[in-house]
């Protein structure tokens, strides 16, 4: 039987929907992190920036290439639907942003209770306030995804 997600015809067609700007907007296994090794290693490096919805930490070392890693622990809510939710918000606003991001670094989000009332272009402007302040997007990668976002005021299936 095959896995989901995977086709039996051809492995090598991607589903993904190809997004106007031509970017990729894939976020497959190779661009998270899924040990925990790698969870407790950007913890002790200890560079992170707080926002409302959400706690960016960023990891720097061997084997870093812009993944993602993604937390929601029961502070968020006591319900796993919920927890569910927060974090694919926070998924789906880091693959529509990895494209502007730039280093060798990887990524942590916790998400925060706020980020189940949240509306989505708040959560998309402070991704970018604190991916700046970390230092994974430039200037004009800034301004290209503001503009971006503030023109097609994108929604998206996890709201």
């Amino acid at each position: 039987m095959p896995e989901p997600h995977n086709r039996e015809s051809d492995r090598s067609i991607d589903s993904s929907p190809l997004h106007k700007s031509g970017l990729d907007r894939r976020l497959s296994k190779e661009h998270r992190l899924t040990h925990s090794s790698l969870f407790s290693e950007t913890f002790s490096q200890g560079k992170k920036w707080v926002g409302r919805n959400m706690v960016m930490w960023r990891r720097s070392g061997e084997g870093t290439a812009l993944r993602l890693g993604v937390v929601t622990s029961k502070k968020v809510h006591l319900r796993a639907n919920q927890r569910n939710f927060a974090r694919r918000r926070l998924r789906e606003a880091y693959r529509n942003l990895r494209p502007y991001f730039s280093g060798d670094f990887d990524v942590l989000l916790i998400g925060r209770r706020a980020i189940l009332s949240a509306e989505w272009p708040d959560i998309i402007r402070e991704m970018l306030k604190l991916a700046q302040k970390a230092g994974l997007i430039s200037e004009e990668n800034l301004k290209q995804a503001e503009k971006e976002f503030d023109q097609t005021n994108v929604r998206t299936n996890v709201d």
